[in-house]
């Protein structure tokens, strides 16, 4: 079996070299990630500049590669040059410091490499570990081996990733895990403006996170309660209950 691993924290990032190495045991790993820090870059592709890759050593048993571009770059030219004559059988985002959440999913450049490579046609899995400091990635890595055997033995739908977050707690506190919808946050949009040192004005995003009224089955409600989260996230924007009222219109 092979299996590529992105993400959007780069490809020295403690999370990808935790999930990589904990996936070795499943087959042959490649590790194609932005060569930097790429979070909340959503799905943004590179079109007018050229991408750069080059091998990076995450240690023995996988080839690691680092991509001058956007998440969703690393799983494209992932799948349509680094594999391309050996194509993944599942690609895996992650792990992620930090949540993806809710309607996080928008932006997050770790779902997103994992939505290019469910639009590759292939399974695949987003995983982020909540938290940003001192963090375990060990549960993480080894529920998503366990996730990861039965996603190929039963499968996905050709447009549904899998999201997992997994609750900031040590290992034998985790109760766990849910399969839940996507919940609701808002990020208080507030920006501080400040002044270069040549005078010119420039903007700092700085709002903090409030998480809306959430019902039980979704994955935040989940995390903080103390389970892994498992949502499958579907990505056809159409609203298909709205089609046959908008014909009415008269346009």
């Amino acid at each position: 079996m092979r299996i590529l691993i992105s993400n959007d924290d780069g490809v020295s990032a403690e999370g990808i070299r935790e999930l990589a190495h904990g996936m070795k045991a499943l087959g042959d790993i490649y590790v194609v990630a932005p060569d930097r820090q790429r979070s909340a870059a959503g799905h943004g592709i590179t079109l007018h500049k050229p991408l750069y890759v080059e091998e990076v050593d995450l240690g023995s048993g996988i080839r690691a590669y680092g991509v001058s571009g956007t998440p969703a770059d690393c799983v494209k030219i992932g799948v349509n040059e680094i594999m391309k004559d050996t194509p993944p059988d599942l690609i895996l985002s992650g792990i992620n410091q930090g949540s993806n959440l809710g309607n996080d999913v928008m932006y997050s450049g770790t779902v997103s490499a994992a939505i290019e490579g469910a639009i590759q046609g292939y399974p695949s899995i987003a995983v982020s570990q909540c938290g940003y400091k001192n963090l375990d990635y060990g549960p993480a890595a080894a529920f998503t081996v366990k996730l990861v055997q039965e996603v190929l033995k039963q499968g996905l739908l050709p447009d549904t990733i899998l999201n997992v977050n997994v609750p900031e707690l040590p290992a034998n506190e985790i109760k766990g895990h849910k399969i839940t919808s996507l919940g609701t946050r808002r990020y208080h949009q507030i920006y501080e403006k400040r002044l270069s040192p040549r005078g010119t004005p420039y903007y700092w995003l700085a709002g903090g996170l409030q998480d809306l009224p959430n019902e039980a089955h979704t994955d935040i409600e989940a995390t903080k309660d103390g389970y892994i989260s498992v949502s499958p996230v579907h990505f056809d924007f159409t609203n298909h209950d709205l089609i046959d009222t908008i014909k009415q219109w008269n346009l």
